[in-house]
């Protein structure tokens, strides 16, 4: 059944993205989901046990994903409701039009391909030079075609609606609070856990996803070799398919916080001076990923 109901959903967030006109006049759901993760860090990340205190709030708010995912799918008529939910919770048409913009920007110039990688990635951006800038944007289309589609797809495909919400409030407050931070440390390691765990099987499904779609079995090798270099035990898999897959070198030293960080290169091999046009190719990379998704899923239908 979900299958059936992740088939339109899918088109519909491939069609429409995020209409400006509905989330100006509407709080956006990743936006409550984020007012009811900050809720909790200023209610409950003060004072000694902090980390109880994450692993508390992080229950808590695992527990009211599901119940509310439970409540939507027991809506009469739930079908034509959950396809929506769904496809509002999935994110592949608005990360290509992010990722897009920044190429588009590069071409004008440097400081508004700047600009635009800025809103994209938490990295410092102010001295990046014209390859950082779309290494950048590549890097974060590999890592949200994971987060922000994949996974969220793979947990609705697994267990309905309340695993798709379960996995979207721990992703939301790993973005938020699950940083080594000293206000966030303690109070955000288990979101940060619980998201590492959610994000194992679906990070390396995006990366065996990435190299089928493009018909590139030889990537094998590279992935298995440079993604458990990568600082984040999920993230390094479908950032190495993605150098594969277009044959440039991404990761690499970056700064953050005005600190320079000497972060080891994935596919050290391939180019390194990428520009508006391999970030086009990552675009069509997502697509031609997405449309792989699209026959499994309609396979997955039909069985």
């Amino acid at each position: 059944m979900t299958a059936l109901l992740a088939l339109p959903a899918m088109l519909l967030d491939a069609v429409f993205g995020e209409p400006r006109w509905l989330w100006d006049r509407w709080p956006h759901p990743a936006v409550l989901m984020g007012r009811a993760v900050g809720w909790m860090d200023k209610r409950l990340n003060q004072g000694g046990t902090r980390r109880a205190k994450g692993v508390l709030a992080m229950v808590l708010l695992a527990a009211g994903a599901i119940l509310l995912g439970g409540l939507i799918h027991a809506l009469p008529d739930f079908g034509v409701i959950e396809i929506v939910v769904v496809a509002v919770l999935l994110a592949q048409r608005s990360l290509v039009d992010h990722v897009r913009a920044v190429a588009d920007g590069l071409r004008q110039s440097l400081p508004e391909g700047r600009r635009q990688v800025a809103r994209i990635v938490g990295r410092d951006t102010a001295n990046m030079d014209a390859p950082a800038v779309a290494r950048a944007a590549i890097e974060s289309a590999a890592e949200n075609l994971s987060d922000g589609v994949v996974a969220p797809l793979f947990w609705y495909l697994v267990a309905g609606l309340p695993g798709l919400m379960l996995y979207k409030i721990t992703n939301t407050a790993d973005s938020m609070i699950g940083h080594r931070t000293p206000r966030h440390e303690e109070f955000g390691w288990a979101a940060a856990r619980f998201d590492d765990l959610l994000n194992l099987i679906p990070a390396r499904l995006t990366a065996l996803l990435l190299a089928l779609a493009h018909w590139r079995p030889d990537a094998k090798g590279v992935i298995l070799r440079d993604a458990p270099l990568h600082r984040s035990p999920n993230a390094g898999w479908p950032e190495a398919a993605m150098a594969v897959v277009l044959g440039i070198s991404l990761s690499g030293p970056r700064s953050y916080s005005g600190e320079m960080r000497a972060f080891p290169w994935v596919y050290p091999e391939g180019r390194r001076d990428p520009g508006p046009a391999e970030i086009d190719a990552a675009c069509t990379a997502l697509w031609r990923t997405w449309g792989l998704m699209l026959a499994v899923t309609a396979a997955m239908a039909l069985a």
